[in-house]
């Protein structure tokens, strides 16, 4: 079989080069605080606009708000910080204290638990769940449709170490509307 026959949609090693662009050897599980971006696949804007230097969230945009405000329903040992929703991707801080878990629902007859998780694994969750509800939005709502999937397959992650870059990420989080025609997240689409 040739190159050219195979299935581009698959992950093929001959022709995608998947690296993991997480530190190595870093427990992702580990307290701290956690600097993250996803964007919108292909950045097409879903989640509103910028008006006046100010970022106004449609309805998919307070749902993606909504959802991230609720993680912590979910997951035990989080904290959020500063976040916005922005047209076509997400900025967040995220703080795990003493590891984060994911409460697990009961199942009758046996004993309720806990799991240790990681950024990734809340960051995936987060993806996952907008995902299905932006779905419905788009089917009964009349969102925005999308091109097969709403959000890029990969995050950005800084795992944040001092309270200088603190101030610096939530600094940028903040002003992120007022410039984001100059940010390299920005796209027309």
């Amino acid at each position: 079989m040739s190159r050219d026959v195979i299935n581009k949609s698959k992950y093929n090693p001959l022709i995608h080069n998947r690296q993991s662009i997480r530190l190595k050897g870093y427990d992702y599980s580990k307290e701290g605080l956690y600097f993250i971006t996803t964007c919108c696949k292909d950045r097409t804007h879903l989640f509103g606009e910028i008006v006046c230097d100010e970022m106004i969230l449609n309805d998919a945009g307070k749902m993606v708000e909504g959802e991230w405000l609720a993680l912590p329903n979910r997951y035990n040992n989080i904290k959020l910080h500063e976040f916005i929703v922005m047209p076509n991707h997400f900025h967040s801080i995220l703080e795990i204290i003493e590891g984060a878990t994911l409460v697990v629902a009961p199942i009758e007859g046996q004993p309720q638990g806990i799991a240790p998780t990681t950024v990734g694994e809340i960051v995936g969750s987060f993806k996952s769940k907008t995902t299905v509800e932006y779905i419905n939005g788009v089917k009964n709502l009349n969102w925005k449709p999308f091109d097969s999937k709403v959000w890029q397959r990969n995050y950005h992650e800084s795992i944040i170490r001092s309270e200088n870059s603190y101030i610096n990420i939530s600094s940028y989080i903040i002003k992120n509307p007022a410039n984001f025609k100059e940010d390299k997240f920005f796209n027309r689409i």
